[in-house]
């Protein structure tokens, strides 16, 4: 345990003296005038800042419960100054436990904390209509919880279906503590109902899929535009004569990864290619995130929930009022609110076990 303790400190030791380093940087004349070096630095010099001002206070009362001990330890010192000292160091050391479980917390989710903006893509699995009818209610969860919070969405692209479900919906949700909240949401979702179209009440199974990609900015990914290929052509489907005569539709191909993006959601051919771009730039960045977080985890426990599509993560079973998270073994019998957005306790529950595998990998 000492030991674990002993490498904590020499971690912070480490990430203020990083602190101090970028401080330095960025009031260098060379970091100042250059944009592309400077905003990487001041991003990740803020991700450090409640951190380090954290530590500092923990190494402040180290300081204080070192001064009180002396005081104890001088064999000519005054007994009611001693007195005075023990109680001092009793209430220091519960100040020193408060502040390092503050700085544990904010370390290990630091980087969540800053990313207030994700793409949410739902598509329906197996299950026909009825997947797609799932897919729409959990685009209709989703929402609902984003409205409690108060954060903004934008959506992307929908494309319906017969029967009032989606066969596809990208939406951008942007808010305080947005990734903290939604990125454990990322994988296969079951569903276990009897269908409205069902007429003898059997239950059937059905699945959606669910990705949520933290939306970069712009300095964040280095997209060569000479590597994408830009295809324009007339959108599809319903719309009047302006979608059949127009070519607004935009398909973007990134040769490097392969990446497709395809945006026909507009008439204009302008907002078509601005929100294709957009989603172009998160995938790529989620695509080479990717293979550095396979890189880390091949070294260490992975952490809850890799967003991986084909991983199945929760089951929405309606005869029995319950949705169970596989990953965390966590049973809520609430599945009519929790349909209807109310999923904080799942959420709770599930960053609560993040956080105890992310201290554990320290």
């Amino acid at each position: 345990m000492a030991e674990k303790q002993d490498n904590f400190i020499k971690k912070l030791e480490q990430l203020q003296q990083r602190y101090e380093e970028i401080d330095s940087l960025i009031s260098s004349q060379e970091i100042a005038s250059d944009a592309t070096k400077l905003v990487p630095l001041t991003k990740e010099q803020g991700k450090l800042r409640q951190i380090v001002t954290k530590y500092r206070e923990y190494k402040a009362i180290r300081a204080g419960v070192a001064d009180a001990q002396s005081i104890i330890d001088d064999s000519s010192g005054d007994s009611e100054y001693k007195d005075l000292a023990y109680d001092e160091i009793k209430e220091l050391h519960k100040k020193e436990e408060s502040v390092l479980d503050q700085i544990k917390n904010t370390l290990v989710f630091s980087d969540d904390a800053v990313i207030d903006s994700v793409i949410v893509e739902i598509r329906p699995g197996t299950g026909g209509d009825e997947a797609a009818l799932f897919a729409s209610d959990l685009y209709g969860m989703y929402t609902r919880y984003a409205e409690k919070k108060r954060w903004k969405v934008e959506l992307l692209e929908f494309q319906g279906s017969e029967m009032g479900g989606l066969k596809e919906c990208i939406f951008n949700v942007k808010g305080p503590g947005v990734w903290s909240a939604l990125g454990y949401e990322g994988g296969g979702h079951r569903v276990q109902r009897v269908p409205e179209t069902e007429s003898q009440g059997r239950i059937h199974t059905s699945a959606a899929t669910v990705a949520v990609l933290p939306e970069p900015e712009e300095v964040d990914v280095d997209i060569n535009p000479a590597d994408v290929l830009e295809h324009v052509s007339c959108a599809g489907g319903p719309g009047g004569q302006n979608v059949n005569k127009v070519a607004s539709a935009i398909k973007l191909d990134h040769v490097p990864t392969g990446i497709t993006v395809s945006m026909r959601d507009e008439n204009s051919q302008h907002k078509n290619r601005a929100k294709a771009w957009r989603i172009l730039r998160t995938r790529v960045y989620d695509y080479y995130q990717a293979k550095i977080r396979a890189e880390r985890d091949s070294v260490r426990k992975t952490m809850i929930g890799s967003g991986d599509r084909s991983q199945r993560i929760r089951t929405y079973n309606f005869p029995q009022n319950r949705v169970t998270d596989h990953r965390i073994n966590v049973s809520l019998y609430s599945l009519d609110k929790f349909i209807m957005g109310d999923i904080d306790e799942m959420i709770a529950a599930l960053q609560d076990h993040d956080k105890k595998q992310r201290l554990e990998n320290l």
